[in-house]
């Protein structure tokens, strides 16, 4: 068994974005070197379009955010989900 790893789309670590508070000055964008955002040319958004290739624990992108528009799951989340993911990795198939 060694070796398993978890399937990246299995771990809930993605960022959120508040459109409420998010002033479209494109922060993260420029921030994030693993295409995780994208530009809505439509409406000059920031929108999350390859979630999966988010580094799982990562949160500069949220730290560097001026209104604190970005958000992820609390590293607690984090914690527990990786242990029960890796739990549920264990059981036979």
């Amino acid at each position: 068994m060694s070796g398993m790893t978890i399937p990246r789309e299995k771990i809930p670590w993605r960022p959120t974005i508040d459109y409420d508070l998010c002033t479209k000055d494109q922060e993260c964008l420029k921030f994030c070197r693993h295409d995780v955002y994208a530009l809505d040319e439509a409406d000059g958004r920031v929108t999350v379009v390859n979630p999966n290739q988010c580094i799982v624990g990562c949160d500069a992108c949220a730290q560097i955010c001026p209104v604190g528009a970005i958000s992820f799951p609390s590293k607690e989340e984090l914690r527990d989900a990786l242990r029960r993911l890796r739990a549920e990795s264990r059981l036979p198939v």
